[in-house]
């Protein structure tokens, strides 16, 4: 069994691909990998498993990838496309000791106050989520996969990447909602193996990396290869991937990377 696998739950962005209503191409398109879920990943190690983030799609998700247990959950930020499924984890808590769930301070606080009725602890039975928060402040464990926080900007978020680290090696940087690496970030993850980082769209936006600034990125870290997620329906997946350099791809919901 690989160190990690990572499976791409969804690569989308907040309003998913299909968008509601839109008869563009990509919208209308006839190729999978155009169909676009809300952005979330799926980690797996020979002794642990954890999704980072539950967004609205999660349930159907799970269901697509046969995920029918978990050792923990994990957060990069409370927005609504990035928690909203967080009720969805019930089938995958392990009654009575709870579902451990990894969350910055200010994340878990917005958990807590947008889903009161699990942290409160009154439904104590099978089928009900009981979540055990663990608040990090830096480096934790998961199984022997170090994960590292890293701090990125969103706009006028701060929020959450991840290094996935196994034995000193670098094997994964998950980004998947930013428009700011601060320099000593790019220092974190220098080198590291897979560089999965946001790349909206081609336009510049306010709070997601264009692709030519995510291709920027790329090039100051030095991955072995790069991926691209957060995807909006601006970029169809055949003509955009021909288009990148070497070593640097679209994902697409349901890709499977094995580290």
């Amino acid at each position: 069994m690989p160190e990690l696998t990572l499976t791409f739950l969804g690569t989308g962005t907040s309003m998913g691909v299909p968008v509601i209503g839109c008869e563009c191409r990509v919208c209308t398109s006839s190729d999978s990998r155009d169909r676009r879920t809300r952005s979330s990943i799926f980690a797996r190690t020979p002794e642990c498993a954890w999704v980072v983030d539950t967004g609205p799609d999660f349930r159907a998700q799970c269901l697509r990838e046969g995920i029918g247990a978990l050792d923990a959950a994990v957060f990069t930020h409370s927005h609504t496309d990035h928690v909203a499924g967080f009720d969805d984890l019930r089938p995958l808590c392990p009654f009575p000791k709870g579902l451990p769930i990894h969350a910055s301070p200010s994340t878990m606080r917005d958990l807590r106050r947008m889903f009161g009725f699990a942290f409160e602890g009154k439904n104590q039975f099978p089928g009900y989520l009981r979540p055990i928060p663990s608040e990090f402040t830096g480096p934790f464990f998961l199984g022997k996969t170090e994960l590292v926080p890293l701090s990125l900007r969103h706009g006028r978020a701060d929020v959450n990447g991840f290094l996935f680290v196994r034995d000193g090696v670098k094997l994964a940087a998950y980004l998947s909602d930013c428009n700011e690496v601060p320099p000593e970030v790019i220092e974190q993850i220098s080198g590291v193996r897979a560089l999965i980082i946001d790349a909206l769209r081609h336009r510049p936006h306010p709070t997601h990396f264009t692709v030519a600034e995510a291709l920027e990125i790329s090039r100051q870290v030095g991955p072995l290869e790069t991926w691209f997620t957060h995807l909006c329906h601006e970029l169809p997946h055949a003509e955009t991937s021909a288009n990148l350099p070497a070593g640097v791809r679209l994902a697409y919901d349901g890709l499977k990377l094995e580290l």
